[in-house]
């Protein structure tokens, strides 16, 4: 094997960070249970973060499981993006607004299809050959017509990430599952590790990359000893295993970044801009089974737990399966179960009911009773004590961005590196006065994008009126020259004729 260079195969623990109880273990007791066909899913057609998307099918349309229902659009008339498909094989119900999952309760273009029962597969990806014999721009283009996007969450378009070719020297796959409740990527590691690292060596062809890496948590042994065994199964010496402390949130891409490869990204700088490219490993899993079955992405796993459902688990469920279905497969909800929360509690956002969809960004979905649900805090003033300093991944301020949220002073907080929140939720965590710091930032990072927006429209304004101030000027100009002219024109034009009329005068006389 290679000697690995560049990365810690076991980084120091970091300073920053919180350690809340993990509660991970209920999901972990059985394996990935492989949901059916629902009866009925409703896809909403955007799920990739910064692209629209428009239909490809028409209402009442027969449609196979796999095939592409939607596309997503780059902005500005750019290239088609990711492609949407169909779970299941039925026919198109309706097409219109449905409720969402989301931060804010929204309704967005959905595709309904009703299930035919008979789950007929899309044949049109088959026999797609070896992706380690194509070219990057090949592979890059199938992944966006296989729909992938990153299922950590963000849903930020694969393909694009790999466009960085020539840039990158090393891929991170990331399944260092920090956040509490949720375990889809550790149970994905310690079953599937041989289709993760697949993926990871197709990825590595598409972006250019010498190795990669893949960071587990140290409360992971099973999944790293799987990863492992699957490595010397295959005998590749150019993809490593990085174990990092299991500590919040050091599964976000910059802070793993930083444990592993021991790099900051700059402000306002992407990983690729210094060689790394960083990807869930259930991104990567999923390239390896579009290239091996020519399977899109119709599923993904979720984890299902917290104490109001009766068997916690994680189900690989159909992208449009409603939410209170999986309940049902994980042996029903509890009848005290009071809240449902998508995503983990520190960064997961709360939903009004389960009869919303499961998306491409659905990794978990907890459900709690009451007695799991802090109870309303009063908030109390800054003692200025510094824990959230202390805690702080980005190594930011919050007090001070505070005192400057307060003050709605936006060139305070761009100075105190409001941008470079990520919004985690440890302040909050440690904060004694329960002042809720997270949502003051994320309300200011609003209000800061409503300022730029005013701004720019303020000098887009004034490079308006300083134009049309120039025309009429021009145009002013223009017809005072004009004048001038016709006055030359008009004397001169008199003066002839005066001499005209002297010259007859005399004439008559003479």
């Amino acid at each position: 094997m290679k000697t690995p260079v560049g990365f810690n195969l076991q980084p120091p623990r970091p300073l920053w960070g919180i350690r809340p109880p993990t509660r991970k273990s209920a999901s972990m007791l059985r394996p990935i249970l492989v949901a059916y066909a629902p009866e009925r899913v409703v896809i909403p057609i955007r799920q990739c973060l910064g692209m629209a998307a428009a239909p490809i099918v028409e209402l009442g349309q027969q449609v196979q499981t796999g095939q592409p229902i939607a596309a997503a659009i780059h902005a500005f008339g750019g290239p088609s993006g990711p492609q949407v498909h169909a779970s299941i094989s039925g026919t198109v119900e309706s097409l219109g607004a449905h409720a969402v999952p989301g931060p804010m309760a929204s309704e967005e273009i959905c595709v309904t299809i009703r299930s035919d029962g008979l789950d007929r597969r899309f044949t049109g990806y088959d026999g797609l050959g070896d992706p380690l014999q194509m070219s990057p721009e090949q592979i890059c283009t199938l992944i966006a017509e296989a729909g992938i996007v990153g299922l950590g969450g963000a849903m930020f378009s694969t393909a694009s990430k790999l466009a960085a070719r020539g840039k990158v020297h090393t891929l991170i796959l990331n399944g260092a599952e920090c956040e509490p409740y949720i375990t889809c990527d550790e149970i994905l590691l310690r079953e599937h590790a041989a289709e993760v690292l697949r993926g990871a060596k197709i990825m590595m062809r598409a972006l250019g990359a010498t190795q990669a890496v893949i960071g587990v948590e140290s409360d992971m042994p099973e999944a790293r000893v799987a990863v492992h065994d699957a490595i010397d199964a295959d005998g590749c010496d150019d993809v490593h295993v990085s174990v990092v402390t299991a500590k919040y949130p050091a599964g976000g891409e910059r802070q793993l970044i930083q444990l592993i490869m021991g790099r900051e990204v700059p402000e306002g700088a992407l990983p690729s801009d210094i060689g790394f490219v960083c990807h869930n490993v259930g991104t990567a899993a999923a390239i390896a089974d579009f290239f091996r079955d020519g399977r899109p992405l119709i599923s993904r796993i979720v984890t299902v737990t917290g104490s109001g459902i009766n068997e916690p688990l994680n189900i690989d469920a159909r992208i449009g399966t409603l939410m209170a279905d999986l309940s049902e497969l994980a042996d029903g909800r509890r009848d005290d179960a009071s809240h449902l929360i998508m995503g983990g509690p520190m960064m997961g956002v709360s939903l009004p009911n389960d009869e919303l969809p499961v998306t491409k960004a659905t990794n978990c979905l907890i459900l709690m009773q009451p007695r799991e649900i802090s109870p309303p805090r009063r908030e109390m003033p800054c003692i200025r004590c510094g824990e959230c300093n202390q805690v702080c991944p980005a190594q930011l301020l919050p007090q001070e961005l505070l005192r400057a949220s307060r003050q709605h002073d936006i060139d305070a907080l761009r100075e105190f590196g409001l941008d470079a929140c990520i919004e985690c939720g440890c302040c909050d965590y440690v904060c004694p006065s329960y002042i809720p710091l997270t949502a003051r930032f994320a309300a200011s990072k609003l209000e800061a994008a409503e300022h730029d927006a005013e701004m720019a429209q303020a000098v887009r304004a004034r490079a308006r009126f300083e134009a049309r101030e120039a025309r009429l000027a021009g145009a002013r100009e223009a017809r005072e020259l004009d004048l001038k002219a016709q006055v030359v024109e008009a004397h001169v034009s008199e003066s002839i004729a005066d001499v005209m009329a002297r010259v007859n005068a005399r004439d008559d006389q003479g």
